[in-house]
């Protein structure tokens, strides 16, 4: 099973400021299951959703 990245966002947010989690709350509400996971490597908050299956 594989994620979709949708956007990401630096870990350098002002203090706050979550952009990562309010766009992800933005794609639940549109019945997308969004969920935030942290890139170490990169330094950035990716908005994930799970990747569908090839038909």
């Amino acid at each position: 099973m594989g994620a979709k990245v949708m956007e990401r966002f630096p870990a350098g947010a002002p203090r706050g400021s979550w952009p990562a989690e309010e766009y992800a709350a933005r794609l639940r509400a549109e019945g997308q299951p969004a969920t935030v996971v942290m890139d170490l490597k990169a330094d950035d908050f990716l908005v994930v959703v799970p990747a569908r299956e090839e038909e």
